[in-house]
């Protein structure tokens, strides 16, 4: 994985940048200690900053389609921090066409910010590195991870330099109405020996490049205009080009205290406030009046706004006792969003529109959302030094953590329509809002973890894992349904769930060479269940089967080899997960609640490569490869048995069965200055939309490839590097939203088309200049 020796840190520099690094030494935490990763006895990747800031990534789906064996659904910058699209081998049930509204069902894979589990997706800005571990890791840290985990390590304050950097972009976007703006500065004071802070805050501001193309004018109730009166069957209708522009703002300031050799403490604070004007993607078809749509338009008939902003404050101590080291993390983030969704095009499709609204004239269903997600964190953490026959690391982890989540449903301008056209009946319609929901979820997590690691002999070492938790959770949910006096009803429900279990893993690694290990792996993940709180009585009743579901688990075993042969370092295992009790986030079966139901049994299977090489000192690349092949292994069926979902041997969906991944750089001296020529590709076979083989979710999406270039010219402390991303401009899809879902119905009144595709960023051509001082 390009980790190391693409480029150089500005201490590597000379006045003639002679030369680039050869690829050396890879060191990571992820034990809690810090050692190079071909120690580390199981399939890990690591992807400094350096090489972040150097390739120029852009965000988190770019940056894990450079980590082999690692699957992004990319929804693009709107919906890319509501639901996490990593996979990671392949456990995902859950369609790909989600991400407008917070899932009850926790993320198979667990993303860290250095020792905080949170799914917030902050800008890619002055990262230490990013290291990506495969397989569950409840016995290494605090919060569990089912598929494998994330960290996002930030850089610390450094004590011995004044030093900082400011880096300025400008990027054009096929289909773009403007250029694109991103400035970066980070600053690092000494404040005294011992102190030291550090600042980085990073703006985007990008033009949209989405049209929406039959929107409706509005008048300034937010409803659409009747252009010759209320009972009138026409509308008027606009084109809002550029619609999904990006607003990002990111600021991080950390202090680290170090009195002595044995004691240092961090504290830091990172916040970041995002505006999205729409989402990116394609719509399918045509709209009401046969008309086809075009790349990158939207026939929604409203924009879709959306706004996000988090904060997260962490405090970390160690302590060096001499035979281990104590670490204290604590930790609060807050994280709160709001959303819009075009909804019209699934009442459509469910003939809402004509079964319970009259065909009214010109509907608008507006979904409106909100999320909410904050919580405090405590972990200590005891890792001992590396001994002649044991070492060990021993944790207690502690989370308080408070979910919320909301939606109001309108068919906006409705109750005015219905008011006119049936004046006697108007108390018969209470307003336009036909749906109503609130859900708070209040989660509490104990538990102690460790491994203790036997070193047999010089070469041969066992590890055994353990995690011993309890979860607690508490669910309240309010819902209002129907907008007609007669049949609207409320209900509240609440639920709690508690569950006390242990987890192992096992490990031996025999190192047949110097720096090449054999290791074998067992180990145990799990997710935690939860309530729904659907109705069960009155005109919307469900099931109560769907009150609640089940934690689910994974077995996985690993077998692999990883090791350096002179210059080239690699890495090969099989893998095979046995996953039970799989979670689905879905709806009931009569009126389409959000629920979370289990699926039963399924497994995925695989193998994967990657190797990293150099050629003289000038040359560096680097390449990987991943099969994964993962279906059920019984049929899934609907939680009140109404339906099968997927009868047993489907493909589980978002995952494709091959990935291939590269990269290569290489460095000439050029006059007084030095380039560097980069490049890298991504190649996935085709992939599965959804679980469901309903032909309104079923959608076998086709494999794509994206190719990334850049030249950077260096001359002292500036950088200017060129970039081009996704040269061949494809449309890569990785989500679909069906015709049959969401489409067009101009026999309900219905002109627009809410299907779409999520697709990668078109073809982008930028230009950084950095400096660094």
């Amino acid at each position: 994985m390009p980790g190391q020796g693409r480029a150089q840190k500005p201490a590597d520099k000379d006045k003639t940048n002679a030369q680039v690094k050869e690829l050396g030494a890879v060191t990571v935490t992820a034990q809690g200690r810090t050692e190079d990763i071909l120690k580390v006895p199981y399939n890990i990747s690591a992807v400094s900053g350096d090489a972040i800031e150097q390739d120029q990534i852009l965000d988190t789906a770019e940056l894990m389609r450079r980590v082999p064996g690692v699957g992004v659904v990319d929804r693009g910058p709107r919906n890319s921090n509501v639901v996490s699209g990593i996979r990671i081998r392949g456990l995902n049930v859950d369609s790909s066409a989600m991400g407008d509204y917070a899932v009850g069902a926790s993320a198979t894979v667990a993303t860290y910010v250095d020792s905080t589990p949170l799914f917030a997706n902050f800008l890619l800005s002055d990262i230490d590195r990013v290291e990506v571990l495969r397989g569950p890791q409840g016995t290494l840290y605090g919060s569990g991870a089912l598929g494998g985990a994330v960290r996002y390590i930030m850089r610390k304050p450094e004590l011995e330099s004044f030093n900082g950097k400011v880096s300025l972009s400008a990027s054009s976007v096929d289909h773009a109405g403007g250029i694109g703006k991103s400035g970066t500065v980070t600053l690092n004071v000494p404040l005294a020996s011992s102190l030291a802070v550090r600042f980085d805050g990073t703006t985007n501001r990008y033009p949209g490049i989405t049209d929406y193309r039959n929107v409706y004018v509005l008048d300034q109730q937010g409803t659409p205009v009747a252009p010759n009166g209320v009972l009138a069957p026409d509308a008027r209708y606009q084109d809002k080009k550029n619609a999904d522009y990006v607003d990002q703002s990111y600021a991080r300031a950390a202090m680290l205290w170090k009195p002595n050799d044995w004691f240092d403490l961090t504290l830091s604070h990172m916040a970041q406030a995002d505006t999205f004007g729409g989402r990116r993607g394609t719509t399918l078809g045509t709209d009401g009046w046969g008309v086809p749509y075009g790349d990158l338009q939207i026939g929604s008939v409203q924009l879709e706004p959306a706004k996000r902003h988090v904060h997260l404050t962490g405090l970390e101590a160690n302590v060096d006792l001499g035979f281990a080291t104590l670490t204290s993390s604590s930790s609060s983030y807050d994280q709160r969003g709001d959303i819009t969704s075009e909804n019209t095009g699934f009442y459509a499709q469910n003939h809402w529109l004509s079964a319970f609204y009259y065909n009214y004239p010109r509907p608008m269903a507006s979904a409106v959302r909100t999320y909410g997600d904050k919580a405090f964190i405590q972990e200590l953490r005891l890792v001992s030094k590396q001994g002649p026959r044991f070492s060990y690391i021993v944790g207690a982890f502690y989370q308080n953590q408070h979910r919320v989540s909301t939606q109001n449903s309108y068919l906006r301008g409705f109750k005015q329509w219905w008011d006119a056209a049936y004046p006697a009946y108007a108390a018969a319609v209470v307003s336009d809002n036909d749906y109503l929901y609130r859900q708070n979820e209040h989660f509490q997590e104990s538990a102690v973890y460790g491994e203790l690691t036997w070193h047999a002999t010089d070469t041969l070492d066992f590890t055994g894992g353990f995690r011993y938790f309890r979860d607690q959770t508490r669910t309240d949910v309010h819902q209002v349904t129907g907008l007609y006096a007669a049949i609207r009803e409320g209900s509240d429900s609440h639920g709690s769930e508690t569950d006390t279990r242990p987890l192992f893993k096992g490990n031996v690694a025999w190192t047949f060479a110097p720096d090449n290990q054999l290791y074998a792996t067992i180990s145990e993940g799990y997710r935690r269940g939860g309530t729904n709180g659907t109705p069960t009585t009155g005109n919307f009743a469900e099931s109560p089967a769907w009150l609640t579901y089940k934690p689910d688990t994974v077995r996985n075993y690993d077998l692999g080899i990883k090791g350096r042969v002179g210059r080239t370092t690699y890495n090969a295992d099989v893998f095979y997960v046995d996953w039970r009790n799989a979670q689905i986030n879905s709806s009931t079966t009569n009126w389409g609640f959000f629920a979370v139901q289990n699926v039963g049994k399924a497994h995925t299977r695989g193998v994967e490569l990657s190797l990293e090489s150099s050629v003289g000192k000038a040359f560096n690349y680097g390449m990987g490869y991943t099969y994964t092949g993962a279906s059920l292994d019984q049929a899934a069926v609907a939680a009140d048995n109404a339906y099968v979902i997927a009868p047993s041997g489907t493909r589980l969906p978002g995952t494709p069965k091959q990935r291939f991944n590269a990269w290569a750089s290489y460095g000439i001296p050029v006059g007084a200055g030095f380039l560097t020529l980069r490049g890298d590709a991504y190649v996935q076979s085709s992939a599965q939309n959804a679980l469901s083989q309903n032909p309104k979710f079923h959608v076998e999406m086709p494999g794509f490839s994206l190719f990334n270039l850049s030249a950077t010219y260096s001359r002292d402390a500036w950088d200017l590097t060129l970039w081009i991303k996704n040269l061949t401009n494809q449309a890569a899809v990785t989500g679909v939203y069906t015709q049959q879902y969401m489409g067009s119905s101009p026999t309900q009144n219905y002109y627009g088309n809410g299907s779409k595709a999520l697709v990668s960023l078109p073809r982008t051509v930028g230009l950084t200049l950095t400096y660094q001082f």
